[in-house]
C-alpha cells in the first residue's frame, strides 16, 4: 500500500510538471496550484494618457519605476497582512491614487490604476488562484474601468456565434467591478480563437468587437474595459480593452480597439 501511494504521488509530480512546463510564464507553480505560495502583486497602468508612474508597496519605492500605460508587471511576492500598493506621477510625491489589502498565502493581487471622471483611481482584485494540479485551461477575468460605460456585458466566444443566441459570458459588469468577482476564482475555458464583444447590459447593442482573438492553454487574461478618452472621457460607450496577460514572461498590456 506504501509503495502504492509513493508511485501515485510520484506520477502526479511529474504530470504536474510536464502540464506546467507549458505554461509560458514564472507565475503558475505548483505551489501556486496547490495554494501554498506567498501571496503576490502585480501592478497594472491602465490610465489611457496619463502620466508615467512609480509603483510603491507600503510606502517604498519598488523596481516598477517611470512606467508608461499598458504597463504590467511581474507579480512579486509579499508577506501576509496588510499590504498598500500606491501609484505616484514619475519621479514625484505626487500620489495618483492607492489601495490597501490583507494578503494571504496563496492568492494573487491585481492593483489596478484605472481612469475616473475627474483623476485617477485604484482597486485592487483578489484571485484565491484555485486552478487544479494538472489543468492546463485558461483563466480569464473582466473588470470594467469604464466609467462612461456604466454596465455592460461581456461575451467571450467563438468568432461565429451569434451573440443572440447566447447569454452573456460577464454579466452586467459595472463600473469598477470585476466579473467574476473580486474573492472569487477566474473563470476557466479552453483555450482556442475566440472573439471578445460588449454591449450594454441587458442588451445586444454591440459597443466593442475586437475581432479574432487567440487565447492558449494556461493564458492568465484580465480583459480591463476603459475609455478611448482615458479620464474625463464625456462620449458614452466609446471603450477599449486593456488585456493584462498573467503568463507572458514580457508582461506587457495588450490593447484591443473595436474591429
Amino acid at each position: 500500500m506504501f509503495r502504492s501511494k509513493t508511485s501515485l504521488i510520484l506520477g502526479l509530480a511529474l504530470a504536474a510538471t510536464a502540464v506546467l512546463s507549458a505554461c509560458g510564464g514564472g507565475d503558475d507553480g505548483i505551489d501556486d496550484r496547490v495554494g501554498l505560495s506567498k501571496p503576490s502583486v502585480r501592478a497594472i497602468h491602465a490610465v489611457t494618457g496619463g502620466p508615467n508612474v512609480d509603483v510603491l508597496q507600503n510606502g517604498a519605492l519598488t523596481s516598477f519605476v517611470n512606467k508608461p500605460y499598458k504597463f504590467v508587471s511581474t507579480y512579486f511576492n509579499v508577506e501576509t497582512g496588510n499590504q498598500l500598493i500606491s501609484f505616484n506621477v514619475a519621479g514625484t510625491q505626487t500620489e495618483l491614487g492607492r489601495t490597501s489589502f490583507v494578503a494571504a498565502t496563496g492568492h494573487k493581487y491585481t492593483a489596478v490604476a484605472l481612469p475616473g471622471a475627474t483623476g485617477a483611481e485604484v482597486l485592487t482584485i483578489d484571485d484565491p488562484f484555485g486552478k487544479g494540479l494538472l489543468s492546463h485551461k485558461a483563466q480569464v477575468r473582466s473588470l470594467n474601468a469604464s466609467f462612461n460605460a456604466q454596465n455592460i456585458d461581456i461575451y467571450l466566444t467563438m468568432p461565429a456565434i451569434d451573440i443572440n443566441s447566447v447569454g452573456p459570458t460577464f454579466g452586467a459588469v459595472a463600473y469598477k467591478q470585476a466579473s467574476p468577482a473580486s474573492g472569487q476564482d477566474s473563470l476557466e475555458v479552453d483555450g482556442g480563437t475566440y472573439r471578445l464583444r460588449i454591449t450594454t447590459a441587458g442588451t445586444k447593442t454591440v459597443i466593442f468587437d475586437s475581432g479574432a482573438l487567440t487565447l492558449a492553454n494556461n493564458a492568465d487574461w484580465l480583459i480591463t474595459t476603459i475609455p478611448v478618452d482615458g479620464i474625463g472621457a464625456t462620449v458614452p460607450n466609446k471603450i477599449k480593452v486593456l488585456v493584462a496577460r498573467g503568463n507572458d514572461e514580457s508582461q506587457a498590456g495588450l490593447e484591443l480597439v473595436t474591429q
